[in-house]
């Protein structure tokens, strides 16, 4: 049965494309009937200066005795050397020339699981490396997803993080103090520091065993993880009363705010106040209120992976934790690190 709308005829090359094989051929048949360059060229429909670099490029150099015939062109080895032609043609790649930059970036990447971005802004905070032995962030990542980065995506969780915001449909409960709506303007800016979020992360046995406790202040980015024996607000308010034994009387100026989620475990965290601290809760269902403890909550999930029970983890190692989140570089930090920032607030407030 007849197609009308079959055709084996394939599309003509366009001005200013690459020959292909079937230009070769069309370029060798000629040439043995005697063709000149430019006869050919009009046929192919190249310039004449193409067709005489072809013919240079498909025919060999060297020489057969006297009783051998003369090499001539051929498309075949035409094509051959276009396509190894065609390897070297690339501008190599930069990073092939930033050994050192890349052993740094591996290194800090997988002892301390800082991010490409915070390898590169520290790099050239602290100038580690000349500019020219360095490549850029998107230059890390394009590397990374192509594979000529000696990492995997598994080691950098955080592409293979990204989801959809879902949006919410749940009717709000009432807070169980102050609600967020409350809470100074000052607090939105971060232009004070003294703000803090708070929040838990659970385990097994959700949260009938032991679970970690964080507040995360807002300016700095310093991140306190505390093991705690239950989900409890008892076990929270003792956590919060060595925290205050800890600091002392500057126990109110370092926690001007604490901003905390509806969980059971913060049902009577509004006593908190009676240290000085203005205690706020954020609207049921609403962790998008709480953005950076929430985000930060994520990085301890690195080293304390969902479904894993926190009774494997000792109270030293969940404070070690924090700390390695703490000693790394931040974007929005210029690159410096949230414990020197919360380091230089808490020599201000004692000096004070």
């Amino acid at each position: 049965m007849d197609c009308q709308d079959y055709t084996t005829y394939q599309s003509e090359r366009k001005r200013g494309q690459h020959l292909g094989l079937d230009d070769r051929g069309a370029i060798q048949q000629m040439h043995r009937l005697g063709y000149s360059n430019r006869a050919i060229a009009r046929a192919v429909k190249c310039s004449p200066t193409t067709v005489g670099n072809e013919l240079c490029r498909g025919t060999p150099e060297c020489h057969p005795g006297r009783r051998g015939r003369k090499p001539g062109y051929t498309a075949r080895r035409g094509q051959a050397a276009y396509e190894a032609n065609r390897t070297r043609c690339h501008r190599p790649h930069r990073i092939a020339r930033c050994k050192d930059f890349t052993q740094f970036v591996v290194s800090q990447v997988r002892e301390h699981r800082w991010s490409l971005d915070a390898c590169v802004g520290y790099a050239r905070l602290h100038r580690l490396f000349r500019e020219d032995e360095m490549v850029c962030t998107k230059t890390l990542y394009n590397e990374l997803s192509a594979g000529r980065l000696p990492l995997s995506l598994f080691e950098v969780p955080e592409l293979l993080k990204r989801k959809r915001r879902k949006e919410n449909s749940r009717v709000y409960k009432r807070p169980k103090g102050r609600s967020i709506d409350e809470r100074p303007g000052i607090v939105n800016e971060r232009s004070e520091l003294g703000h803090w979020e708070a929040d838990t992360v659970v385990g097994r046995r959700a949260g009938k065993e032991s679970v970690v406790l964080t507040l995360l202040e807002r300016v700095t980015d310093n991140y306190i993880a505390m093991r705690i024996s239950c989900k409890t607000s008892e076990a929270v308010l003792e956590a919060m009363s060595h925290l205050r034994t800890d600091y002392g009387d500057a126990f109110s100026q370092i926690f001007k705010t604490i901003t905390a989620d509806n969980g059971s475990e913060f049902e009577d965290f509004s006593k908190v106040e009676e240290w000085g601290t203005q205690v706020y809760f954020a609207h049921p269902y609403s962790s998008w209120e709480r953005p950076q403890n929430e985000r930060h909550n994520g990085l301890l999930r690195r080293y304390i992976p969902k479904g894993v029970s926190i009774e494997k983890y000792a109270h030293e190692e969940v404070l070690a934790f924090a700390d390695e989140i703490n000693g790394l570089p931040r974007k929005r930090l210029a690159y410096s690190t949230p414990e020197e920032l919360f380091d230089a607030f808490l020599d201000a407030v004692y000096a004070a």
